[in-house]
């Protein structure tokens, strides 16, 4: 089994949360590779993985999507 498969999924309000960031801020970062990218679990609903997130909050300047 994946580390993503083990992983907890986190949705948007939970993110914003744990990361200060607004829906808006959150989106242009993923936009400019700057923020991990959600993950569709539904129709309309996506959810960004629990270690992506804490990747991100251990090292916001330096992270970049796909290291």
């Amino acid at each position: 089994m994946s580390k993503s498969r083990r992983d907890n999924l986190l949705r948007l309000a939970v993110v914003r949360d744990r990361t200060g960031l607004s829906r808006t801020t959150i989106y242009r970062r993923i936009a400019a590779g700057k923020f991990p990218p959600s993950k569709p679990i539904s129709d309309g609903l996506v959810a960004w993985y629990e270690s992506d997130i804490n990747a991100w909050i251990g090292d916001p300047m330096g992270w970049r999507a796909g290291l």
